[in-house]
């Protein structure tokens, strides 16, 4: 079971546990002898390595084919475990109940320090974290051991062999990164890189990036001939790694290489092959492999909500979907999913499985970011399945959101770890959201700042005009400049998205509420649909429609919007607004005592601003909660001291019975 926070950096433990290799225990230093049973190494290894205590009959079933007396077999190799980690003051064997559990708290275990390293993020590590941790590679997990007629431990151990060969490549990139440029300790890591991981056209790339650095320019094409002949045997396509290699050689003969420091981050991008056509190097890229039915089947219900997934994340427009054809056809030859997502070239994966009881469908879902192998974000949906099609519907709904807010969040946080003048556009981009989702005016500047810079870098880039116009958009609605002015340039803004990509649902997004701030409501919803037309997913085409009918159009049709909006993106930065989206809907149709509770619910979001707050004074105004309402409106104006009445209903468009329905809340109150 799993350890305590690493040891790497504390005294030396008194037990140590190696798994990466030849397994082995130390006691102070010293090897302890064990019974020269493989089945006791395994059930070790995955007792050390499993988060929470195991069922005996898991383990039986695990470890023996059936013998005569599967627990007594079970109930021998704990002993013998016993004898070996267990001192008269510690037991580190555990049971309780029916379960097995190992207490490692104070032990080294390699695997574990790798483990908790890859969870933490491998690229956030110092060199000298990564040298040890790079130490603990002897060889494969449980190295050379091989259980017969035990195919349920053999499909485990595979599975996290293959988990510890990611973490291992990707140490070994971060360290080549890290590593004087030209220098041995560099030259050694890529070339350990390439060994690992003969595939990846990234580490080809950072070795043949560094012999050029040196110099060895002989020795790179002798490189590149030997990986083009491993390539053709695999039947993978090589001319993109020819035409990087090339790149590299232009770049030798002129003085951009010499200006540039050596490593993998400085190598020339790679496209991934197949039909899904290039992958820009400013953007993220995704492959969803294909789901794994838990029953064997293939070809079924799986495949077809793998599909279901990437068509449903190439409509979002957010970053670039492998296409399905190539995904699936890697699959077919058996390669695992982060070994697929370096040859596609892809800076996430995504994998999961289906499988279901007699009474649940059960469905898994995990993303991984290629380069750190750390998991980004998993999760298990449970539901009954009352209606087959509708409910594999509304868990794609989950994942595909998921899947892009996750993507969206390490991006918007890569962003901000760099410096500024070193971001390219997608890096800009994704820094500009960063601040434009703190909501004050600074912020939104900021935001400004950096949607300018990635369009000054990418004059292409539709998204980073959507969120410009929403920059613009924020100054006319919060008042921070002159409301005309900023109207129009939102508009304008909205309109180079809409004329650089017309599919992209953010750019009908942004239309959509350039023409609210126009008094254009018609044409704002019909904007705002036709993004939600596009990417059912969009949950922020879904919020919009709830703002613009909460105001003056169908109030049942904004609740339902709404609800939808927090159904596809439930921690979404914009949560305040669906909710006092919701909250304005209630007040229209009457229901102060609702409109209240959500308006409550709006303004208790961590980055609720002033016009959320103003919503909840004046919906519970109208519900009869007196004192509850004056202290939002004190708190208003605290920093808005002469706010009143008419600049609430200024910053929205009611219909005149709500505005009515409104003015009458902020009398009771004093904000009239």
């Amino acid at each position: 079971m799993e350890s305590a926070p690493s040891r790497l950096d504390g005294d030396r433990p008194v037990l140590s546990v190696r798994l990466l290799g030849a397994l082995e225990i130390l006691r102070d230093g010293a090897p302890v002898a064990l019974p020269a049973s493989r089945k006791l190494r395994a059930l070790l290894a995955y007792l050390a390595l499993a988060p929470h205590a195991v069922g005996r009959g898991r383990l039986c079933e695990l470890l023996w084919d059936v013998p005569n007396d599967p627990r007594g077999e079970l109930r021998w190799c704990l002993s013998k475990l016993r004898a070996a980690l267990d001192t008269p003051d510690r037991r580190r064997v555990t049971t309780q109940g029916d379960t097995v559990a190992l207490d490692l708290d104070g032990c080294l275990v390699d695997a574990l320090e790798v483990s908790h390293a890859a969870a933490q993020g491998i690229a956030t590590l110092d060199a000298e974290r990564l040298r040890a941790l790079a130490e603990f590679f002897a060889g494969d997990l449980l190295d050379g051991l091989v259980l017969e007629r035990s195919p349920l431990f053999d499909s485990w151990l595979i599975a996290q062999r293959r988990r510890f060969h990611a973490f291992h490549a990707a140490i070994l990139e971060q360290l080549a990164a890290t590593d004087p440029a030209g220098s041995p300790e560099m030259s050694t890591h890529l070339d350990k890189w390439v060994e690992l991981a003969p595939f990846d056209t990234r580490a080809h790339l950072a070795l043949l990036s560094n012999l050029a650095k040196r110099g060895e320019i002989g020795a790179a094409e002798q490189h590149l001939a030997s990986a083009e002949r491993l390539f053709r045997s695999e039947d993978l396509e090589f001319a993109p790694l020819r035409a990087a290699w090339q790149t590299i050689r232009d770049q030798q003969s002129g003085t951009s290489l010499k200006a540039q420091p050596a490593g993998p981050s400085t190598s020339p991008q790679l496209a991934p092959t197949g039909d899904a056509g290039p992958v820009e190097p400013s953007h993220a890229s995704l492959a969803v492999m294909p789901f794994v039915d838990e029953s064997g089947a293939r070809g079924g219900l799986a495949d077809g909500f793998t599909h279901d997934i990437i068509t449903r994340l190439a409509k979002l427009r957010d970053f670039f979907v492998i296409a399905r054809g190539s995904v699936f056809a890697l699959a077919e030859k058996a390669i695992a999913p982060e070994e697929a997502g370096r040859k596609l070239g892809v800076d996430y994966v995504a994998t999961g499985t289906v499988g279901s009881t007699a009474s649940r469908l059960i469905v898994s879902v995990e993303l991984v970011q290629v380069r750190t192998a750390r998991i980004v974000w998993a999760e298990t949906f449970e539901r009954r399945p009352d209606d087959l099609f509708a409910v594999l519907d509304d868990i794609g709904d989950s994942i595909v959101s998921s899947i892009s807010a996750e993507i969206e969040t390490v991006e918007r946080n890569r962003a901000m770890l760099k410096a500024p003048n070193s971001l390219n556009a997608w890096e800009a981009y994704h820094r500009g959201l960063w601040h434009m989702y703190r909501f004050t005016q600074a912020e939104n500047e900021q935001a400004r700042h950096f949607f300018d810079k990635a369009l000054q870098l990418d004059p292409t880039f539709a998204r980073a005009y959507a969120g410009l116009s929403f920059t613009h958009w924020q100054n006319a609605f919060q008042r921070w400049g002159d409301r005309d002015r900023e109207s129009a340039l939102a508009y304008e803004s909205a309109g180079h998205s809409l004329l650089i990509d017309d599919h992209n649902p953010a750019a009908h997004w942004a239309m959509g509420r350039a023409l609210w701030l126009r008094g254009e409501r018609d044409g704002s919803l019909a904007e705002l649909g036709r993004a939600v037309d596009l990417s059912p997913n969009f949950a922020l085409g879904h919020y919009a429609l709830s703002f613009v009918h909460s105001q003056s159009g169908d109030p049942q049709a904004a609740i339902s919007s709404s609800d939808h909006s927090r159904h596809l993106s439930p921690f979404d930065p914009l949560l305040f607004g669906m909710l006092g989206s919701r909250a304005m809907s209630h007040v229209r149709l009457g229901q102060f005592e609702e409109a209240a509770e959500w308006a409550l619910k709006a303004a208790a979001r961590p980055n609720a601003h002033t016009i959320i707050l103003a919503i909840a004074a004046h919906c519970l105004a109208l519900a009869g909660r007196l004192d509850e309402a004056r202290g939002f409106a004190a708190a208003i104006r605290k920093t808005l001291p002469d706010y009143r009445a008419d600049d609430f209903i200024g910053t929205f468009r009611f219909d005149p019975d709500a505005e009515a329905l409104f003015r009458q809340g902020a009398r009771r109150i004093g904000l009239s």
